[in-house]
């Protein structure tokens, strides 16, 4: 334990829950319901623009997206999102947390809008435009990954700590089910406004002309309701002690948690000056104390994303190759729309948004790590599962069946690696490295999400090459995909042994800053829920 904590820290660590807790979590979430939001509907997106630009007359099919048009679009904000996480993430401890924090929101905000508007007619000139504030909207998104993990990590009790930062990341389910309900209504109430036909009946009729109002439409509604809390983030203390100023930091602590807090300024001067306490990242004390814990925090989270944007951006391709979804020649546009909504908002209330909820009420219970190896582990029973007898789960009468499987992996999802590699990296870093940290964390999961989404956009491909969509190759199909996602979770359960337990213990004592140069011996855990950390 950390021979010194100061009065403010220690103050923080055994508040009871108060009102301050719960709007904290309401504004640090506000980028991830925008992240959710933006990754359920980019789906429905690109369909509509396949249709509305790409479209060959007298085609069979409806449009989609060249290849390379996909990639740009899917990828192009995973890009600017691991960039904001890297730089956000660095500038979030050079300057603090609350400096940067409202710039993040007001990036988000501009090019959320910008992108629906996506200014031009030519197919060029709107995809180039919507690529640009997309890369933006993603950069300002990432930016919200580290600050808002290590803001929340910082407000919160050691009790309760886990799942109020497992309730920011919560948000993701509400911008799910929110980007859901919003797609669902508008293309129910467009479908009436203008009726249309299939495409197989009437191709040109099947696409009225204001189907251009209902993609842009999906893009700002919903998404500008978050600068609602841009000036609750302006009125946010500085987490305790980030600028070591330990006057203000009582101050501003003092009127959070209404009682008098002693500023110590001798002593966080004494602890600033120790040698255990100005270690840079690149150091080999940095390397000795939390290297291991860096790879294991990259690596799981790494790996969790190639499995998990894999299975989110291509859900609609699942659902139509096991017959969920019609044929897209059988629907109009908005049809098509709603279907696409209907079936994905389904996963999200049955599997995705309960799996989040899980987590927050046990992970103070049973702890990070046994939620993490749990996850990656049923995550990969069910992927196998759903795989190998994949001729099985495409018949029509088993397709229900299909359907629950699916999403039992992304309830152990969230229910596991996709919550806790959010909140661990919060934890057990040092402060003056903690938003770097997680940075580098996030961005690595990013770096994930970029080769499942790019490799799964071929790899699902039919491997007959005349049933592959339109300007992609043959791939290896939808099983042996599902084959190579559950490998990957496997592989992202090993790593778990990496990551250590910080259950029920105050951050200083997590980091073992305050510690000296005292060095404790690495203990073997003998499960995930007592595992102790070298320091």
């Amino acid at each position: 334990m950390a021979k010194d904590q100061l009065e403010v820290l220690r103050a923080l660590d055994i508040a009871k829950t108060q009102l301050y807790h719960f709007t904290a979590i309401v504004i640090a979430g506000m980028g991830f319901f925008t992240d959710a939001y933006d990754l359920f509907c980019i789906s429905l997106v690109t369909k509509l623009l396949g249709r509305i630009y790409y479209t060959v007359p007298g085609s069979a099919k409806p449009g989609s997206l060249p290849p390379n048009v996909a990639a740009a679009v899917n990828g192009v904000a995973l890009v600017g999102t691991l960039a904001g996480q890297l730089f956000f993430g660095w500038l979030g401890d050079r300057m603090g947390r609350k400096r940067v924090y409202g710039l993040t929101l007001l990036i988000m905000v501009t090019c959320s809008v910008a992108s629906g508007l996506s200014l031009g007619s030519q197919p060029k000139v709107v995809m180039a435009t919507l690529c640009f504030f997309r890369f933006w909207l993603g950069f300002g998104i990432g930016g919200d990954y580290p600050l808002s993990a290590t803001i929340m990590s910082e407000y919160a009790n050691k009790k309760t700590r886990g799942a109020f930062i497992a309730a920011v990341f919560a948000m993701q389910g509400t911008g799910i089910l929110a980007g859901g309900i919003v797609a669902i209504v508008v293309s129910a109430i467009f479908d009436k406004q203008f009726p249309a036909p299939a495409y197989a009946v009437d191709a040109k009729a099947s696409l009225p002309p204001q189907t251009d109002l209902l993609l842009r439409s999906f893009r700002m509604i919903t998404e500008c309701a978050i600068f609602y809390p841009y000036n609750w983030r302006m009125k946010m203390p500085e987490t305790a002690l980030v600028e070591k100023n330990a006057a203000r930091a009582a101050a501003d602590m003092s009127k959070v948690l209404h009682k008098e807090i002693k500023a110590e300024t001798e002593m966080v001067e004494k602890l600033t000056a120790e040698p255990s306490n100005s270690f840079g990242l690149f150091s080999k004390k940095f390397l000795k104390r939390h290297g291991l814990h860096l790879l294991g925090t990259t690596s799981t989270w790494f790996l969790l994303y190639i499995a998990f944007y894999s299975q989110n951006l291509f859900q609609k391709d699942i659902f139509t190759a096991i017959g969920w979804i019609p044929p897209s020649q059988t629907m109009s546009a908005s049809e098509e729309v709603f279907k696409i909504a209907r079936a994905q908002t389904l996963i999200a209330l049955c599997s995705t948004v309960p799996g989040y909820w899980f987590t927050v009420a046990f992970i103070d219970i049973i702890g990070r790590w046994a939620i993490q190896m749990m996850g990656f582990f049923f995550m990969t029973v069910f992927m196998f599962a759903i795989a190998f007898p994949y001729k099985y789960w495409s018949q029509k009468e088993n397709r229900i069946g299909f359907v629950i499987m699916y999403a039992l992996t992304f309830f152990f999802a969230n229910f596991g690696p996709n919550s806790t590699t959010f909140i661990v990296p919060a934890e057990i870093f040092p402060a003056r490295l903690r938003s770097t940290c997680h940075g580098i964390s996030a961005a690595s999961g990013k770096a994930g999400a970029i080769i499942g989404a790019f490799g799964f956009l071929y790899a699902a491909q039919n491997q007959d090459a005349s049933k592959t969509d339109h300007g992609y190759p043959p791939g290896i199909g939808v099983k042996n995909s599902l084959i190579m996602l559950g490998v990957i979770n496997f592989i992202g359960m090993l790593f778990t042994f990496l990551v250590p337990e910080p259950n029920g213990r105050s951050l200083e004592e997590i980091s073992g800053e305050n510690d000296g140069d005292v060095e404790e011996e690495t203990k073997v855990p003998q499960n995930g829920n007592n595992r102790s950390m070298p320091v």
